[in-house]
């Protein structure tokens, strides 16, 4: 998982409530077995024109053209501004994956989803939650100014605006540290692979009839 310390960032708004994942990511995008490949159906059908379906040539559909995505002032955004409830409905964690895959490090809203906001930490992707007023402000900044970026300092907990305003954002040490240091759960437990070792070796040292077991 890619670490998240300090981000500068172009801002894209999505000015809807109840963002929910069908609409992140569609349901017939879920056949995949793969964790890959999800950032071209991100917000499918808002961003295309045309019926969207799995393994389809991203460059033979039809784009949106009044989608914020699809607009050239946003090309390349990695932030997402967001309104209240982002990541409701069903918990699938191909909602994270389609954000980061796309391009997006992090997330501002009033607030979120609880499976969406705790699978976003688990694939590297930072939600942060600001108060209303605040994201109102964003949004108003955004549509203001082109080009318009944020720096989001995940040690010091602030979101840094142009004008060298920061807002300060809660996050739990524990999934801070995991961003900091770029730990999924599988990350976490490598921490521990030379122990992990030492215990399968001493415990078939101890039975070694477990070999046999293992190998069958």
């Amino acid at each position: 998982m890619q670490k998240f310390t300090v981000h500068q960032g172009l801002v894209a708004p999505m000015d809807r409530e109840n963002v929910d994942t069908d609409a992140i990511i569609p349901k017939q995008f879920l056949k995949s077995i793969r964790k890959t490949g999800f950032g071209q159906n991100l917000f499918d059908e808002w961003r295309y024109l045309d019926a969207g379906f799995p393994g389809q040539d991203p460059s033979s559909r039809r784009p949106n053209p009044d989608f914020v995505l699809n607009l050239p002032r946003y090309k390349n955004a990695s932030i997402l501004l967001a309104r209240k409830n982002f990541g409701c409905g069903s918990s699938r964690e191909h909602a994270p994956w389609a954000l980061d895959q796309y391009g997006f490090r992090a997330i501002l809203a009033p607030s979120y989803a609880d499976i969406f906001f705790n699978n976003s930490f688990k694939n590297g992707l930072l939600p942060i939650v600001l108060s209303e007023a605040q994201v109102n402000q964003l949004f108003d900044e955004t549509a203001a100014f082109p080009g318009y970026t944020l720096t989001i300092d995940l040690e010091r907990q602030r979101v840094i605006k142009p004008d060298g305003v920061e807002l300060a954002f809660e996050v739990q040490a524990f999934r801070k540290y995991c961003l900091l240091n770029g730990f999924d759960d599988i990350g976490l437990t490598l921490r521990h692979a030379d122990k992990i070792k030492t215990f399968e070796a001493q415990r078939l040292a101890q039975k070694p009839w477990l070999t046999r077991t293992l190998l069958a």
